[in-house]
């Protein structure tokens, strides 16, 4: 066959302008491999991406070539290997974080489709103990907090961290990565989410529903700010002058205030790296970390997965399962 199915974006807009259309089915270049897509994650980034960015003031909008493929997030079989690739074969069980962050104006990965190349670069071996659902959740989420905290230095031992947006995608890794880097954590969330949050090892729970969360959360170390929005600055007031802020989403912190206080900003944008996913293998696979999915959806009602991802609340992740079975 040369043709598969995959979600296409036309137009900007809202979740009704996701259709399914029949396509080509690409060729692994070299460097890459062909992967037959089991699940793909669905990330904030896939709906800002539909939408054109929408949430972001004109001039800051990034260009993007439609007709387009969403998707960064993958977990599926390698069916191809092509030119220069010997560490991956034909069967190998995969997943990884594609082509991300994009830089050729056509979107992320591409992986809302039955079919994605991929560079052998993004890709790590499927954890033996999580199904390709499971898997297909991990990639852009888990590396998030884990670069943030393990390659930039956003926690210590001994500190004291809250995670705003903590039940969500990277929100719940981020709890866990910081627990098992010996800090105390806080969680805020709605109340739904508190049994679930205290399982994952939080001591300190703050549901935002319930009064001015500020007032719940005392004194911390860093803030971990997973929601960000225009009224993000002020988690700046909770952070003990010289700490530190890690915004993951966009935000708005006055920046006179961090210079005053002696606030650093840390982290970066999270990168494609099969390296780095091969390290978070053994927590999966050890039990030590573990993943939520919020739902699951086919990949003919990609619709209604970014109708659910609009109406918020999420814990964990978001998926698409291909018809060929992602259990």
């Amino acid at each position: 066959m040369s043709t598969m199915r995959a979600v296409v974006v036309f137009t900007s807009g809202g979740p009704e302008v996701l259709r399914v259309e029949e396509i080509d089915r690409p060729t692994p270049g070299t460097g890459e491999v062909l992967v037959r897509v089991h699940a793909a994650g669905v990330n904030p980034a896939d709906l800002r991406g539909r939408s054109g960015f929408a949430d972001l003031p004109v001039q800051y909008r990034p260009s993007i070539a439609r007709p387009s493929v969403p998707g960064a997030d993958v977990a599926g079989e390698v069916v191809a290997v092509g030119a220069e690739v010997t560490d991956m074969a034909v069967g190998d069980q995969v997943y990884g974080l594609v082509r991300f962050p994009p830089f050729d104006g056509r979107g992320h990965g591409r992986t809302h489709a039955e079919y994605v190349n991929v560079p052998v670069t993004d890709l790590a071996p499927k954890p033996k103990r999580l199904n390709h659902i499971e898997a297909a959740a991990v990639p852009m989420a888990a590396l998030t907090a884990w670069q943030q905290i393990h390659r930039h230095g956003a926690v210590a031992q001994g500190e004291r961290v809250l995670v705003v947006g903590a039940a969500g995608g990277v929100g719940h890794f981020a709890v866990q990565l910081a627990r098992l880097r010996g800090a105390e954590v806080v969680a805020v969330a709605s109340g739904r989410h508190e049994e679930f949050l205290r399982g994952l090892g939080v001591e300190t729970f703050v549901d935002y529903t319930v009064g001015d969360p500020i007032d719940a959360v005392g004194t911390v170390d860093v803030v971990i700010d997973c929601v960000g929005g225009v009224d993000s600055g002020r988690w700046l007031s909770v952070i003990a002058d010289g700490g530190r802020l890690v915004p993951i989403t966009l935000g708005f912190y006055p920046p006179e205030e961090l210079s005053r206080r002696g606030i650093a900003r840390v982290g970066a944008q999270v990168r494609s790296s099969g390296a780095d996913l091969r390290e978070l293998n053994e927590l999966f696979d050890n039990g030590t970390l573990v993943v939520a999915i919020d739902s699951v959806f086919p990949l003919e009602d990609a619709r209604g997965a970014h109708e659910r991802g609009e109406r918020g609340h999420v814990r964990g992740k978001i998926v698409l399962e291909m018809a060929a079975g992602g259990r």
